[in-house]
């Protein structure tokens, strides 16, 4: 267990499965030093808080997404509208029920709603009409977006909050999307495997830089 709540060990001391640490407890300031740190919170229910940082670490560079020929024509023909910031509780919650995220329990989704409060969590939704379609919600810092959940009702939605989502961290200076393992999915948009002290390099000592409330 963790002697306090935000005092973690070496991310690179993790075990061969990538676990860090097990604590019993969780807040908002625990999770950000965490995600500052390159370790993130993951557990099902009944069980303690475990705290990861595999080796290797799944990420998107923001200024190579890909984007298929057929995802293209997709977004040319469907009339939909980006928000950021708009719809955290709800995003969070479809990410919940969509995927059967049990990880995602009433404790986490508190702290991660704090941490929205704060500035520090933020959501990207894509609209239809007024009828959400998809989404995902994760953590900022100050060249990594800590992506943790994402849901897709529409066919693409997902592929398209990505695609718009790193164009908007890219020009921002944000040129890591961390979706921590890989998953074909995520491998189809371009993402990559890169060792955890590969990683660990691009975390800086300014997490907060873009805290705030994010707008398109």
């Amino acid at each position: 267990m963790l002697e306090t709540r935000y005092r973690f060990p070496p991310a690179d001391r993790a075990d061969e499965d990538g676990l860090v640490a097990q604590s019993d407890h969780i807040d908002a300031e625990m999770a950000f030093t965490a995600h500052s740190q390159g370790i993130f919170p993951w557990y099902n229910p009944g069980d303690p808080i475990l705290w990861w940082s595999p080796d290797p670490r799944a990420i998107i560079p923001t200024a190579a997404i890909h984007t298929s020929r057929s995802l293209r024509k997709h977004m040319r023909r469907m009339t939909y509208r980006l928000t950021l910031d708009t719809a955290f509780a709800a995003t969070i919650d479809h990410c919940a029920s969509s995927h059967g995220a049990t990880w995602i329990t009433p404790v986490m989704r508190a702290t991660y709603l704090t941490l929205h409060e704060q500035g520090r969590a933020h959501s990207c939704e894509l609209w239809q009409d007024d009828e959400l379609v998809g989404g995902l919600y994760g953590v900022a810092l100050e060249r990594i977006f800590c992506g943790e959940s994402m849901y897709s009702l529409r066919p693409s939605a997902s592929k398209i909050v990505l695609v718009q989502l790193c164009a908007w961290l890219a020009a921002r200076g944000i040129d890591t999307l961390d979706t921590q393992f890989l998953t074909p999915h995520l491998i189809s948009m371009g993402a990559i495997a890169i060792p955890r002290r590969d990683y660990l390099a691009r975390l800086t000592d300014n997490p907060d830089k873009h805290r705030g409330r994010w707008q398109i």
